[in-house]
């Protein structure tokens, strides 16, 4: 069952990374970067057709640097995760060990 120490639902469920986004809390701040991210992004698209070149640019870069910080933070927690779960295989060696679904 998931916990805060360990964020993989091994007993419940035949996909244990099933809602990983949502239950996992340290996961949270790399969703908010993108979040604002995508703001950004929407907002240069509006000073480009508002002829605000200047404007346009920055947030375009700022928008690319939080798609970035985002999805690291994103791919980390994930790693993160995965060791945890390849830990607790090593742990309970009589458990299934569950393929992705493709």
């Amino acid at each position: 069952m998931k916990g805060p120490k360990d964020p993989v639902d091994h007993a419940r469920t035949t996909r244990p990374h099933a809602g990983e986004s949502m239950k996992d809390n340290k996961i949270m701040p790399g969703l908010i970067v993108i979040g604002v991210a995508l703001v950004l992004f929407v907002s240069c698209l509006a000073a480009f057709a508002t002829r605000h070149h200047d404007v346009g640019l920055v947030l375009a870069s700022l928008a690319g640097a939080g798609f970035v910080v985002g999805g690291g933070w994103l791919l980390i927690e994930h790693l993160r995760v995965r060791k945890i779960e390849e830990r607790w295989y090593a742990e309970h060696p009589d458990a299934l060990k569950q393929r992705p679904s493709s």
